[in-house]
């Protein structure tokens, strides 16, 4: 992104955020509106993708704390005097305070022209330094490999689909590298030419007085070359905007908001630099039988007071069919059974349990025959003197 731009646009308006807002505040307005502006949700409409790719560039710049930083300071810098298209750039506080020494800034308008793909920190990250630094020799932004930029998406697992790991396509909109250029920015059958006045550095240096002033080359911007003849596909970026479809392989045990990171799937990186990374948010839909408690599952079967009073074997679901639970004879309601090895899978080997909670359920209604039944064990049960109530509440 060219210097030009980080002043011109405003990344918190485009998120709908203020500057002083938190990570999470940004996080949040991201998601709503990369939800809504979705390609995939807006087929053939120009407007809406186009205002994904602003949506994703402001996050991709806000979302990290450096390039913040970065960002912040820049709009800050210009705001209180410095002009990017305009003359007189005059100092790093809106005009020099009497007797201060004035070590040459100048107007650097011209760099702000065109389409350069150098970075605010590049232009001005090595703009001061000593003499013997300079004469060093200067560092080289426009031939320093610059790594892709990290993105970020979301999807949706069923509960199972979580418990048991899952190989999904996960489709992506972001920038790659230019198929007809190949990333260099010139037109296919030419090559970028190393610029001439600063030996392909991107940055010149001048001496004045004791101090060496080194400043971003004018004629190739701080790139260190020259497009003669762009690339039309891209205009001389390196990079078009495309969807792609990756495959994710979900490992088994994912957590409701876990992020997962994917090496090497972010944007391609910049002058022969390794690509971004990708990080998924992993979203878990709840189930309507279990329930999570660290690598257990939990569920809760419904039972009649006779198999808890005689005992039985109860079927009992698990995320690989069907087992059998053997509840003894007077068994409690509300009991929890344990079945080891039955749960979630565990990152070192091994799965968790499954813990089965025991609920007795009260018919609602009986017929004659089955009452009559209940009545002859009500009095039975007296007879032989239990009573469930014995010692409860102070009763004697």
């Amino acid at each position: 992104m060219s210097p030009r731009e980080w002043v011109e646009k405003d990344f918190y308006a485009t998120l709908g955020v203020g500057s002083k807002a938190s990570a999470d505040e940004i996080k949040k307005a991201y998601r709503k509106l990369a939800r809504e502006l979705h390609p995939d949700a807006h087929p053939g409409d120009a407007k809406a993708e186009q205002r994904f790719k602003e949506v994703s560039e402001a996050y991709s710049v806000l979302s990290d704390p450096d390039k913040r930083k970065e960002y912040d300071e820049t709009r800050a810098l210009f705001s209180s005097g410095a002009h990017a298209g305009g003359r007189g750039f005059s100092g790093f506080g809106g005009g020099a305070s009497a007797g201060a020494r004035d070590f040459g800034v100048r107007d650097f308008s011209d760099l702000f022209e065109g389409g350069s793909s150098t970075s605010f920190s590049d232009i001005f990250g090595g703009a001061f330094r000593d003499g013997r630094s300079a004469r060093g020799g200067a560092s080289r932004p426009g031939s320093r490999a610059r790594r892709g930029k990290d993105l970020e998406t979301e999807t949706t697992l069923g509960f199972r689909e979580a418990a048991r790991g899952v190989t999904i396509p996960l489709r992506i909109t972001s920038q790659v590298t230019c198929d007809s250029c190949r990333g260099s920015g010139a037109r296919k059958g030419s090559v970028p030419r190393k610029c001439s006045l600063c030996d392909g550095s991107g940055l010149v240096t001048r001496q004045e007085g004791s101090f060496g002033f080194t400043e971003p080359c004018s004629h190739c911007r701080g790139a260190g070359q020259i497009i003669d003849d762009p690339c039309p596909d891209c205009q001389g970026t390196g990079l078009t905007t495309r969807s792609r479809t990756i495959t994710m392989r979900v490992p088994p045990g994912v957590h409701d908001g876990q992020r997962i990171r994917l090496a090497e799937q972010g944007e391609p990186g910049i002058r022969g630099g390794g690509p971004g990374d990708l990080y998924v948010t992993v979203h878990v839909e709840p189930d309507a039988v279990f329930t999570r408690d660290g690598d257990d599952l939990r569920l809760t079967v419904p039972m009649r007071f006779t198999e808890l009073a005689l005992g039985s074997t109860v079927t009992v679901p698990t995320l690989d069919g069907k087992v059998g639970v053997r509840v003894p004879a007077g068994t409690a309601d509300g009991r929890t059974l344990r079945v080891r090895g039955k749960g979630v899978a565990k990152r070192g080997g091994g799965a968790g349990d499954l813990l089965v909670t025991l609920q007795v359920c009260v018919p609602v209604k009986l017929d004659e025959a089955a009452l009559e039944s209940l009545r002859k064990y009500a009095a039975s049960e007296e007879a032989s003197g239990f009573d469930p109530r014995a010692n409860w509440a102070g009763s004697r």
